[in-house]
């Protein structure tokens, strides 16, 4: 266990195939004094930490070291880009809780993360970067592709990405209460998906009027994770803190295929990285700990995802329970698993500041 000082929310894997033993940790701390709290607005601070993972095929998942660690505000959500041996940097992206965005290069040779570039795309540093991810995520690429960003005011915001900026492309107000989550779909990036505290799950087709959804999906609770699969098209999984974790398609995104109860609000969703096991979501399950689900229907080379019904859940084939407090942050490994299949992974955890690294 690493002790991160800072409450820690969000974990991400570098996915380049020079850097695959590289992995961040985010944290997200809520300054409270005595002035603070008398005083609007709120003022938070984190870090963005750089750790080194050392794989050995008897003991993956169970050692990694601290090289490096950068101050920003606090640190809702990280994702890098899902770069090819061809790309010649691995690039990753910030969400702060003062509106702003940050571009990172990941220095090969001299092992080290380097800002490249920054913007406020929030009208107020008041207003939070609450989640973002990358429209090229599915299959290895040396092209940046498009990010999209939720903010605490309930707006979404597409942003293009080049070497030394980011460009707005389009804002716009998508929810009533803050929008934990956007998420692309990675087979048609025309798509992105939004879902908030408004209890709504929402689509959008980027090439039109962005003041109308494709399609409304009102729930019991708030949404807050979303991905689309890597490897079966128009499949995507939702999480919410109604503590179910949902499989949709989205050619009927009103109804779901099936879900699971996973004990606790399900704050992060991740699709094993692999064809191999595309089956598996990982799955931070907030106040039950990090659980790993199996979706046997979705193992079939050729998937038919009609053979998914409301009336089967996933079955847990794993659950990691060394946490004491939220799980919040999760991801696998892009590294290659252990002999035995094993895939190392980290997890991180809030009011005890922790994060543990290890293997499913």
């Amino acid at each position: 266990m690493f002790d991160t000082i800072l409450p820690a929310d969000t974990v991400e894997f570098c996915p380049h195939p020079a850097a695959q033993d590289i992995f961040v940790c985010g944290t997200y701390n809520l300054i409270q004094t005595e002035e603070t709290v008398r005083t609007s607005p709120q003022k938070r601070n984190g870090q963005c930490l750089i750790f080194k993972c050392h794989y050995d095929d008897d003991d993956i998942g169970q050692s990694s070291d601290k090289i490096q660690e950068i101050d920003y505000p606090a640190l809702p959500d990280m994702k890098w880009y899902r770069s090819s041996s061809a790309a010649s940097k691995a690039t990753l992206c910030v969400a702060d809780s003062e509106g702003e965005i940050h571009l990172l290069d990941w220095n090969l040779e001299e092992s080290r993360l380097e800002e490249t570039t920054r913007k406020q795309i929030a009208g107020s540093s008041e207003t939070l970067c609450l989640s973002l991810d990358w429209s090229n995520r599915r299959t290895p690429t040396s092209d940046l592709g498009k990010l999209v960003v939720s903010c605490s005011d309930g707006d979404l915001v597409l942003l293009d990405p080049t070497p030394s900026s980011l460009v707005t492309l389009e804002k716009w107000t998508a929810h009533d209460y803050e929008p934990w989550i956007a998420a692309w779909n990675y087979w048609d990036t025309n798509t992105v998906y939004s879902g908030g505290d408004d209890f709504k799950l929402k689509g959008w087709d980027i090439r039109t009027d962005l003041h109308q959804p494709i399609f409304v999906n009102k729930r019991l609770a708030g949404i807050t994770t979303i991905q689309s699969h890597p490897y079966i098209e128009h499949l995507f999984a939702v999480g919410s803190y109604d503590s179910s974790v949902r499989l949709f398609d989205i050619r009927k995104p009103i109804i779901p295929l099936c879900e699971t109860n996973v004990g606790g609000g399900a704050w992060r969703v991740k699709w094993h990285p692999s064809a191999i096991r595309k089956s598996d979501l990982l799955v931070a399950c907030m106040h039950d700990g990090f659980k790993t689900l199996r979706f046997d229907e979705l193992r079939e080379e050729k998937t038919h995802l009609e053979e998914l019904s409301p009336s089967k859940s996933a079955s847990v084939v794993q659950q990691f329970d060394e946490h004491q407090s939220l799980a919040y942050g999760v991801d696998w490994s892009f590294a290659p698993p252990s002999s035995d299949g094993r895939t190392a992974i980290a997890s991180c955890s809030f009011y005890d500041h922790s994060l543990h690294f290890w293997s499913g």
